[in-house]
């Protein structure tokens, strides 16, 4: 019991030495490794029989996203002239102090030189001004596409079998257009963190922060509530119903399944259809064949055009997390494309079967159906992006083109008038015949 009592006595005696000891250690260390660090960043040479420093800058590896093509500029030694080294019998106190105060100083004249530079590819908090606010909210609705919605429904207007009413071709273009918009917004709002992995989509306004999502959610509501209240009161209910299931559609269905199955290309060229059909809608106030004809012709259109787009995207597609044909099913993707090629050969050939157009326009679009048929054949052959893309650029003007053709060779509205008066004639003097 003595022995344990004196080796307990002895170690408490002993654990203040220690502690100062393991201090000292430490404080050696640290004073090392920042005269290490000190090392690291600056050199001493001999230059011109003085001692010198020479302080290397450093450069940013990775440029910030809003400064991609801003190169960066040579790199520059920066020479200055320092004190003697002090010797190794000075206080090591003072010598620590020396050091830091020359790092200090070389730090604070290096960083002029890519103060600037530096400043710029930082990251910046972007302020809405007034006058960039059109172009961003053109962006955010994609009005190319919009554009390209508007056509397809004006083109359904116009093949309608009715009297052109001005109008109301206004009203649901104007619908159409505002709901299109409406229905783009929202599909950029819902993806954000996947555009953000894109090449083709990291510009967007949301992703880079141009605007907040409240701005853009309310941007939706003020084009899609009054684009179905315009199409429902201002042309017909059909009509409305119609854009208002398109925009459920893409937002709701089209958008989430491209993160969960092939089949939202399909989805999604049904909602590329439903344009065409609100135009007929909209002259006709009824869903007849024609309707369906020409929603057909768009749904078919879609496959090449985009088949032959997300070929060359495939990469894009796979860092963002999209589940598209291209990249899971790319056999797949390209008989699709050749399929509905051929398709626009058949449905060209029903319009006149169905009493839409005259028989000059399946002879006349067939060229124009064989010429885009042979470059979804070469893209189905060869698998390459030179194919894609001359597919992709062919299908461009292939629906403007189909579309004329189509208009050009339309029946016109008093033949059908005249031909029902005559059967309405026939059928009257039938009757008459019947009759005792």
């Amino acid at each position: 019991g003595l022995f344990v009592w004196h080796l307990k006595s002895t170690g408490v005696r002993q654990v203040p030495c220690h502690f100062v000891h393991l201090c000292r250690i430490a404080n050696d260390r640290l004073v090392t490794f920042q005269y290490f660090n000190f090392l690291k960043r600056m050199y001493v040479t001999q230059y011109n029989k003085d001692l010198s420093q020479r302080a290397k800058p450093k450069s940013d590896s990775v440029a910030s996203p809003f400064r991609e093509l801003q190169q960066l500029d040579q790199e520059k030694k920066v020479i200055y002239k320092i004190q003697p080294i002090s010797p190794v019998h000075q206080p090591l106190s003072e010598t620590w102090s020396r050091e830091v105060k020359l790092a200090a100083e070389a730090d604070s004249a290096a960083t002029p030189v890519r103060a600037e530079s530096k400043e710029d590819r930082q990251w910046k908090e972007m302020k809405l001004r007034l006058e960039d606010l059109p172009g961003i909210l053109a962006r955010l609705s994609k009005i190319k596409l919009t554009a390209l919605v508007v056509s397809t429904a004006s083109a359904g207007f116009a093949m309608a079998p009715v009297p052109f009413d001005l109008t109301c071709f206004l009203l649901a273009s104007l619908g159409t257009g505002l709901a299109s918009c409406a229905a783009n917004s929202i599909n950029q709002f819902f993806e954000v963190p996947f555009d953000s992995n894109m090449n083709r989509t990291k510009t967007r306004p949301l992703v880079r922060g141009q605007i907040s999502p409240l701005l853009a959610v309310c941007f939706a509501a003020s084009c899609g509530i009054p684009g179905i209240v315009l199409l429902t009161l201002g042309v017909n209910p059909l009509t409305g119903a119609l854009g208002a299931f398109n925009i459920f559609l893409y937002t709701c269905c089209y958008t989430p399944m491209k993160r969960m199955s092939i089949a939202n290309t399909w989805v999604g060229a049904v909602v590329g259809a439903i344009p065409p059909v609100m135009g007929w809608t909209a002259a006709t106030g009824t869903l007849d064949a024609g309707a369906l004809l020409l929603g057909g012709i768009l749904y078919s259109w879609q496959f090449p055009h985009f088949n032959a787009l997300s070929w060359g995207l495939r990469e894009d597609y796979s860092r963002g997390g999209y589940c598209m044909m291209s990249v899971t099913h790319p056999g797949l993707c390209r008989r699709v494309a050749l399929r509905h090629c051929l398709a626009l050969i058949g449905l060209s050939t029903a319009a006149p079967v169905l009493d839409i157009t005259t028989w000059t326009f399946p002879v006349i679009s067939l060229p124009l159906n064989l010429y885009i048929s042979y470059l979804a054949f070469r893209f189905y052959r060869d698998a390459d992006r030179s194919s894609s893309r001359k597919l992709f650029f062919c299908s461009l003007w292939h629906l403007p083109m189909l579309l004329l053709v189509m208009f050009t060779c339309k029946k016109s509205f008093l033949e059908k008038e005249d031909k029902g008066d005559l059967l309405g004639g026939d059928h009257g003097r039938a009757m008459e015949i019947r009759l005792p």
